[in-house]
């Protein structure tokens, strides 16, 4: 007898149960009741069932390049998301009861979401999200490293989704758009327009970084150079019987003016010797200090400008001549990164530059009016490079070591080869020029200043007219103590 009533339980209860299974449909289908509204969101690249309380027989949606519509049977649909975008879909049984459901497609953005919670496990306050056909990055994450990482994560994924859309986007969908429901499941599908091409996959940063840290960065930049120069020559000239005219045998043989000194001289001829010898000494040391927030770029420049003319070949400007600014001096660029542990990613481009005393001279034609222009032309000595350094470390980025030597010999032929009397006819030049030039870069995380700064001007005193125009002196004295003076 319990063995019976335990198989009589058993069986109910199966039979309870395949009831419930059988009978959950029937509770999510949706009524087609007249004017009723609804709301569905898909996401793209993926579809969705909808089941019916009541066959329907016709189905009809707002725009099938971005949701089609497939019908499977009169009592169910199948809504395939195509493109990003918004649509409707009217749905009506055969007592003329519809029901209106507007459809918006979004972003999957989950399996975004799901990449970042692996590889940035830290970063809690991060927030995935979409508007349009755009990704949106937003919340607090703890540097700028890292977001530069999640944007070109996410602008990866973006272009991915855009292309697999992309190849997908001339398959024409199945549908049964605009037809009867019972009709439209045995008949071939009719093909629906095929969506438009994707847009262009954009990535909306909107994230904010955890008190961003300001870093001030010192440069030197230091730099010897010498140049030595050793000339020596001789010309060689004979006055020609009856005219005022000089001709020289041997002349302009040295290349710059240096001093002449004539050993013979008459009415017949002349002797000159020239030499040169000149050493030169140019010390170089500039200290810029900028600042900047980590992830931004600072920029510094210490010199001047200068206008360089240009000419115009277009047809519309007629031989016109701009003028094209050209910055020198001492510049530095640098975009700090703090980093975990009080570590600075930093790069950094400083830069020498200055004008040329020769310049560069071009000659220009024009019948009458030909003339030699000289045209600026600057030295310049540039460094770029990335390096990651400890608050208040320093580190050289560059250096260089140049040791140029130019020897030139400039001889008559022949005369020039003759021993002894050959020097007479032989110009020498010697050239040797060195440079040693190095970067030190110094990062220090900055912080507000407990105390204000003395300035430089803090000191001065204004002289009275008396102190200026009879005591001869630039400043004033204290009152305190006037027979002292400042500095």
């Amino acid at each position: 007898m319990t063995l019976l009533t335990s198989k009589t339980a058993l069986a109910c209860a199966l039979a309870t149960a395949c009831a419930t299974v059988v009978a959950a449909p029937a509770r999510d289908c949706i009524d087609l009741k007249g004017g009723a509204t609804g709301r569905l969101e898909l996401v793209r690249g993926k579809s969705m069932l909808k089941r019916f309380c009541s066959p329907a027989s016709q189905v009809t949606v707002g725009a099938p390049e971005v949701a089609n519509v497939v019908v499977p049977n009169a009592s169910e649909i199948v809504l395939v998301a195509r493109s990003v975008g918004s649509t409707n879909l009217i749905v009506a049984n055969k007592e003329g009861h519809s029901t209106v459901f507007d459809i918006e497609v979004k972003l999957d953005t989950a399996a975004l979401r799901e990449q970042f919670a692996q590889l940035f496990p830290t970063e809690k306050d991060l927030r995935v999200g979409s508007s349009g056909n755009a990704v949106v990055l937003s919340g607090m994450v703890s540097d700028s490293v890292v977001a530069a990482q999640l944007v070109a994560l996410a602008t990866s994924f973006q272009d991915s989704a855009t292309a697999a859309a992309s190849a997908g986007a001339g398959t024409p969908p199945a549908s049964g758009v605009g037809q009867p429901a019972a009709a439209a499941a045995p008949a071939a599908p009719a093909a629906a327009a095929a969506p438009a091409a994707p847009a262009a996959a954009k990535v909306m940063n909107m994230l904010q970084v955890a008190a961003p840290q300001q870093v001030m960065l010192e440069v030197k930049i230091a730099e010897i150079s010498k140049s030595l120069v050793d000339q020596l020559g001789a010309s060689l000239s004979r006055v020609s019987q009856g005219s005022s005219g000089t001709y020289g045998i041997v002349s302009s043989l040295l290349s710059g003016g240096g001093g002449s000194l004539g050993v013979l001289a008459n009415s017949v001829g002349r002797v000159t010797i020239d030499g040169e010898k000149r050493d030169g000494l140019v010390k170089i040391l500039a200290e810029p200090t900028v600042m900047a927030i980590s992830g931004q770029e600072a920029s510094f420049l210490a010199g001047g400008k200068i206008f360089i003319p240009v000419a115009q070949n277009s047809l519309s400007s007629g031989g016109a001549i701009t003028l094209e600014e050209k910055e020198y001096g001492v510049a530095v660029k640098f975009t700090p990164t703090v980093l975990a542990g009080g570590r600075i990613n930093l790069r950094v481009a400083p830069e020498v530059s200055e004008l040329n005393r020769e310049g560069i001279g071009i000659a220009t034609t024009g019948g009458t009016n030909a003339a030699t222009a000289i045209l600026p032309a600057f030295t310049t000595r540039r460094a770029t490079t990335t390096v990651q350094l400890q608050d208040g470390q320093s580190f050289a980025i560059g250096g260089l070591i140049r040791n140029n030597v130019t020897s030139n010999i400039k001889r008559f032929p022949f005369l020039g080869d003759v021993p002894v009397l050959g020097t007479l006819f032989r110009s020498s030049d010697f050239q040797n020029d060195r440079t040693e030039l190095v970067f030190i870069v110094t990062p220090h995380l900055a912080k507000p200043l407990q105390d204000k700064p003395r300035l430089p001007t803090d000191g001065y005193i204004q002289p009275t007219p008396g102190t200026f125009f009879i005591g001869g002196s630039h400043e004033g004295f204290e009152q305190s103590d006037p027979k002292k003076t400042k500095p």
